[in-house]
Order: structure tokens, then C-alpha cells, then sequence
């Protein structure tokens, strides 16, 4: 039957909810997060854009299964003591931690991010300011968020110009004519781009570059993300941008009872490299830590992390998009599908991964992510073939 243990999760994010829901029926859980809905963060861009779909109330989400969802927030952990210090006062003690805290936009890049920019968790207040007037918005940001973000405004912000602005070219990561597209379709919608221009400040008129002032009603910060500092606070082994390290298991390099998923994680995969942070990859490591804390209950040694990136996929509005299908190690293939048949990829994408959390409350070990192809036993060369070579 193996050791029933408390399992204690920490964040609710896409990471978070899969370890909670993934874990074995016969452990307790504790699921704690400070909202009341889960945040499906790959739509944030299409609610600051004024689409405000069904809140989905997190004790819902996971209804049906015995975790104890507490509406708090982690203040501190001691991984000797094994507890968790809640903002509430309470102090909860576990047997294994999953820490799921992902990760934010980082406001500390330049001067007045803080002070005079939206970021894409204010996603409610930017709509709502959006609402109440007309003028510039200037989007910072040309990776997949701001460049989603510019995309859904200029589609149906129409009292609004938008601006983008990127150091380097929009969409770095995808192929020469996934770039092409993007840039295409960002004119279309008629956006602004601003291109290998870098911001020094932000203030209440718009923004300093290198390239000047540009004016702008509200501005919106997309550039980078940073994950909090928590676990460095608790002593866990960190990188250089505060992510913990972990083995191939999920578990942290300095605690083993805990496992880092996510976002908050710098996890490496044979064969593929460095995850990057996405919830592509938020899923598959909540569900693997939730594998190896079963595992260990039955006295098993936890399998290794099989994870492989199949595409990128990027919206451009309701009816466009880029799905870019990478290699292994996530580069791009020359190769892009874009326009309506992108779109609807992409909005299969987002309705599949909360019907995967769903399906995965209903009966764990439901959901199922890409893994790289096991080598075949005959690749390997006789002793007389390899000497022949």
C-alpha cells in the first residue's frame, strides 16, 4: 500500500494543481494559495484585453479528491522542521513539500516599472483602465507575452494605438518565417513596432529608450520574469536568478523532502537542455514530482524526468496565431503553420490543458506530456562492428 504521507503544496499554479491532483488518493494534501480562482495564465492577455471568461474557483477544481485548499500565503519554510509559516499565523508540517511558486514579471529591470507600468498579473486593472479612456499603450516586451499581449489589444482595443517595443526582434525564438509573420501580422493589427530598442526608465508620460522618448498613455511590462525568493530564504541550493536545483526527480539538491516544480525550478532534461519557463513544461514537472513522491512512499527510487518539446505556440488575436514546431532541444523547424488554422490550434491548446487538470481529478495519471523516443537496444554496435568502424 506503500507509507501514507502529508503532502503539502505550495502554490496553484498549472504546476501546483497537477502535483495536488496527481498524487496518490491514500496521501493527505494541503493545497495553499492566496486567490480564491485558479489563474489560467496563458489567457492573462486575452482578459487585459477586455475577455473575461468563467472564473474557475480553485476548491472546484480539485473537488472530489480529499486536498484541503487554503486560501493563504507561505511566508517562510523550514525544511528541518519540515513546516510551512502561512501569513494567517498557521504553521503547517509536512512530510514531503512541492514548492510551486512559479514566477512574475520582474519589476526591478529599470527605474518606474513598479511605479507607472501594468504587468500581465494586473491583467483586471489593465482592462479596466483600458476601459475608461483612449490613447497609447506601449507593450515592453518582444517575447510570446508581449507580443500576445500587443496582438489582443490592437484587436480589440480600438480606441487604443499600441506599441511594441523589444530589444532585439519580436519572437526571437521561433523560425525566420515564424518571425515574418509575426511582424506581418503586428502591422496588420496596426501596431507600432519598435525593434532593437532598449528601455531605461519608465515614467508617467511613457518611456526612455536609447533610441528617445516615446509618449504613451499607460505602458504595459512584458520583458522578462523572475521567481521569488523563498526558497533561497529557506536555504535551498539556488541559481543565479533564485531558481532551486533539482535532480532528475524534482527534488531539491540540498532537501530531498522537498521537490521544486516549475517555474521556481532550473530543471535539465538529457537531450532537450534547460526547460525553458512555460506552462509546457509547469504540468509535466508537477506531475513527475507527484510520481516520485509515490514512488518514494513505496520504497522506490524515482524514475528520471522524460520530457521533449513538440512546438511553440504563439496568438496573435482570435483569429491568428504561430504554432512553430521545434526539435528536441527546442529549436525552431523551418516550417510554421500560421493564420486561422494556428488560431484554433492554439485555442485547442488552452481548452486541453484545464480539461487535463480536470481529467487528471477525476482519475491521476491521466495526463500525458511528449517524451523523447527510448533508444532502440539494437543501436547499439557489436564490440567487432564498433572496431570495424
Amino acid at each position: 500500500m506503500g507509507q501514507k504521507q502529508h503532502v503539502v503544496v505550495v502554490g496553484a499554479g498549472y504546476a501546483g494543481v497537477t502535483a495536488a491532483l496527481r498524487v496518490s488518493r491514500r496521501h493527505q494534501v494541503t493545497l495553499i494559495d492566496p486567490k480564491e480562482s485558479f489563474t489560467e495564465r496563458i489567457r492573462l492577455h486575452e482578459m487585459a484585453a477586455g475577455r473575461t471568461g468563467t472564473p474557475v474557483v480553485l476548491r472546484d477544481l480539485v473537488a472530489g479528491r480529499e486536498i484541503n485548499t487554503v486560501q493563504a500565503t507561505a511566508t517562510s519554510i523550514d525544511p528541518r522542521a519540515r513546516t510551512v509559516l502561512l501569513d494567517s499565523g498557521a504553521t503547517l508540517t509536512y512530510d514531503r513539500l512541492v514548492y510551486a511558486l512559479g514566477s512574475s514579471t520582474d519589476t526591478t529591470r529599470v527605474p518606474g516599472i513598479g511605479e507607472h507600468a501594468y504587468t500581465l498579473e494586473q491583467a483586471k486593472e489593465l482592462s479596466d483602465r483600458l476601459s475608461r479612456g483612449s490613447g497609447t499603450v506601449i507593450v515592453v516586451g518582444g517575447g510570446a507575452t508581449g507580443i500576445e499581449l500587443a496582438a489582443e489589444l490592437a484587436e480589440s482595443a480600438g480606441a487604443w494605438q499600441v506599441r511594441l517595443v523589444t530589444g532585439g526582434e519580436p519572437g526571437n525564438g521561433l523560425s525566420a518565417a515564424g518571425r515574418t509573420h509575426v511582424c506581418n501580422s503586428l502591422e496588420r493589427l496596426g501596431v507600432h513596432l519598435h525593434a532593437h530598442t532598449r528601455v531605461q526608465a519608465v515614467h508617467r508620460g511613457g518611456v526612455s529608450t536609447d533610441h528617445g522618448e516615446l509618449t504613451g498613455d499607460v505602458v504595459v511590462w512584458a520583458a522578462a520574469f523572475t521567481v521569488p525568493s523563498l526558497a533561497a530564504e529557506a536555504g535551498l541550493r539556488v541559481d543565479e536568478r533564485g531558481r532551486a536545483l533539482v535532480d532528475s526527480a524534482m527534488r531539491s539538491l540540498s532537501h530531498p523532502d522537498v521537490f521544486v516544480v516549475g517555474d521556481a525550478a532550473r530543471v535539465t532534461v538529457p537531450g532537450t537542455g534547460e526547460l525553458r519557463m512555460a506552462c509546457a513544461t509547469a504540468m509535466p514537472t508537477g506531475a513527475h514530482a507527484a510520481e516520485a513522491i509515490d514512488a518514494l512512499a513505496h520504497g522506490r527510487e524515482p524514475k528520471p524526468l522524460r520530457f521533449r518539446y513538440l512546438a511553440q505556440s504563439i496568438s496573435l488575436g482570435r483569429h491568428d496565431g504561430v504554432i512553430q514546431p521545434v526539435r528536441t532541444d527546442d529549436s525552431a523547424h523551418r516550417l510554421v503553420i500560421t493564420g486561422r488554422p494556428a488560431a484554433r490550434i492554439n485555442e485547442w491548446i488552452n481548452r486541453y490543458t484545464l480539461a487535463s487538470l480536470r481529467a487528471e481529478r477525476r482519475r491521476p495519471g491521466t495526463y500525458r506530456w511528449a517524451k523523447p523516443l527510448r533508444p532502440a537496444k539494437s543501436a547499439v554496435a557489436p564490440a567487432s562492428a564498433a572496431r570495424a568502424q
